[in-house]
């Protein structure tokens, strides 16, 4: 049964534990393409080498790129309730808490096709 992580940190674990990790990273690379925002993430980076650059990719989304950020919610499929219910006063930690957002559904997507 699919239970939803609770922070970056343990999904990024649990990716690791089920040997997914690569395909999440595959995963985040195909849906950044997808959206014409490339992002490549090698096979080798490290789970807070990923947490990292994915926050300050949304980061910079957010400040300078903000039609091309929905754009990429909207292609990931990011619930829309969700990032409502975020907190936007602070944009560091608003991007820090979307990325988790987006690991959170990629890894959904993961998880799901290599059970099913």
């Amino acid at each position: 049964m699919y239970v939803a992580p609770t922070s970056t940190d343990h999904l990024l674990s649990e990716a690791e534990k089920e040997n997914l990790y690569q395909k999440l990273i595959e995963q985040i690379n195909k849906d950044f393409n997808l959206a014409n925002e490339p992002i490549d993430f090698h096979h080798s980076t490290t789970p807070q080498e990923l947490k990292v650059q994915l926050h300050e990719k949304i980061y910079r989304l957010i400040q300078y790129k903000f039609a091309e950020y929905l754009n990429l919610l909207y292609i990931i499929d990011v619930p829309e309730n969700q990032v409502k219910q975020l907190d936007g006063s602070d944009i560091i930690e608003l991007s820090e808490q979307v990325a988790f957002l987006i690991l959170k559904r990629e890894w959904m997507k993961v998880w799901f096709r290599n059970r099913y």
